[in-house]
């Protein structure tokens, strides 16, 4: 394929990432990002800094040589902890497999990694405090803005790629020239960040070992672990209504509220409410894109075409696969329209499925994980996975601990969820499953599984 020089909007995880890829392949990429260099700022008060590293993103990492040096800034998580009202905590395992875990990592530390193996390749030029101001499809030059001058940079470019997130601007230029349709579908629930700080050696005070839930139905409090003993601390719930980010207004509703739905987090978390009043509250929603690229000359990967809502952990983790995929199909393609094509097609419908499941996870993660049900159904998951490993993973760990697509992992998880509801349904215990049944439903019911 005839080699380009790529503009890439946007210095995030997705961003740096295709860059690198790209410049292992020799194309030259000029990167611009609106922010100033992560390597020398910290990121502002209240945006998410813990992400969800798991199978995709990994394999993504080891692909550029990255996995070994992000490891030591890595925690395991192979559970989660679930905190009830009384202080009673249940600890669940995400499977029987040692490597059925994910795990936290601290957004800033691996975009600072990013950045500095993009830059290490030399076919990467970096602008930062640039924001795009205007972007001309028809002539095919784009504008930017020094945050720091004023100044305006023009520079043409052979093709743009918008990594620049939910907010994009290369997105908003497709769409104001009409050659994609966007669609943005917000969450009547919004989230807030706290902190529980280390011990006074520096010791983590719960659980280090584990994604820590307080599910309380229709809100819920997660907490995921540093490696500096702190835990990143997140409250999801609804703007409005009776318990609501708009119910909690000052201190003394915001106290009473944790004391009576979080009493084991209270004294966690010391600077509580002056945090919570002065932390900001974020915006939650999914984006869809149809389709992701303009011919040969735009395309969209990561947020910038398909935000998800965090409640599977996967939005990195499939930004990280579209640039997996991306480089994958360079080698299968001698056009560029081509490839932006076939990248669209094949990535926008396991997009949309990660969407779809991540907001059914929120259900699962704040409601579900108190059914009992739910806890029988994760043992006759495990069963039939130990009977029948060549035909059923749980739906969880398809999308977790495996590079399964999503939307393959969509569609065997609803036969599965059938199978479950069948298994279930006059038992309490999984002792009492019907193994005959379940052999046959799983048998008839789900084709071999092709792991990647």
């Amino acid at each position: 394929m005839q080699k380009k020089d790529i503009l890439i909007v946007g210095a995030g995880l997705a961003g740096c990432l295709l860059a690198i890829y790209l410049a292992r392949r020799g194309i030259s990429v000029k990167l611009f990002e609106k922010r100033p260099d992560m390597r020398t700022h910290e990121i502002p008060a209240g945006r998410s800094i813990n992400l969800s590293l798991s199978a995709r993103g990994i394999h993504a990492l080891s692909e550029v040589d990255l996995l070994r040096k992000i490891q030591p800034h890595l925690v395991a998580m192979p559970g989660r902890m679930l905190h009830r009202k009384s202080g009673e905590m249940h600890y669940q395992a995400y499977g029987k497999n040692p490597s059925d875990l994910h795990y936290s990592v601290s957004r800033g530390v691996l975009n600072r990694l990013l950045l500095d193996a993009a830059e290490a390749t030399r076919k990467v030029s970096m602008f930062f405090n640039e924001e795009c101001a205007d972007m001309n499809l028809a002539t095919q030059r784009m504008s930017f803005k020094s945050s720091i001058t004023g100044s305006i940079r023009s520079t043409g470019f052979e093709a743009v790629i918008g990594t620049d997130g939910a907010g994009s601007a290369v997105c908003r230029a497709l769409v104001e020239a009409d050659a994609i349709e966007y669609l943005h579908e917000p969450l009547a629930h919004g989230y807030k960040e706290l902190t529980i700080p280390a011990g006074p050696n520096g010791e983590h005070r719960i659980e280090k070992n584990a994604l820590h839930i307080w599910p309380r139905g229709g809100y819920m409090l997660i907490a995921l672990p540093n490696t500096d003993g702190s835990f990143t601390v997140t409250l999801f719930m609804p703007y409005q209504g009776s318990a609501s980010f708009d119910a909690l207004a000052d201190d003394a509703a915001v106290l009473k509220f944790f004391q009576e739905q979080y009493p084991d987090s209270v004294d966690l978390i010391p600077g509580l409410t002056a945090d919570f009043i002065r932390n900001q509250t974020g915006e939650l929603g999914t984006i869809r894109c149809n389709p992701w690229n303009l011919g040969a000359k735009a395309l969209l990967l990561g947020d910038a075409a398909h935000a998800v809502v965090p409640f599977h952990g996967q939005g990195m983790n499939c930004a990280f696969e579209d640039c997996t995929e991306f480089n994958r199909c360079l080698e299968l393609y001698n056009d560029w329209e081509e490839l932006f094509q076939t990248v669209d097609q094949i990535r926008r419908p396991n997009a949309n499925a990660i969407a779809d499941m991540a907001l059914e996870n929120y259900i699962e993660m704040r409601d579900s994980v108190r059914d009992p049900k739910f806890h029988l159904h994760k043992e006759i998951e495990w069963l039939l996975e130990e009977r029948h490993p060549d035909r059923f993973i749980a739906r969880y760990s398809m999308v977790m601990f495996h590079r399964i697509p999503y939307a393959e992992a969509q569609r065997r998880g609803t036969i599965q969820a059938g199978i479950l509801e069948r298994l279930s349904a006059d038992v309490d215990n999984v002792e009492l499953v019907n193994i005959e049944l379940a052999d046959q439903l799983v048998t008839t019911e789900l084709d071999t599984i092709r792991l990647p």
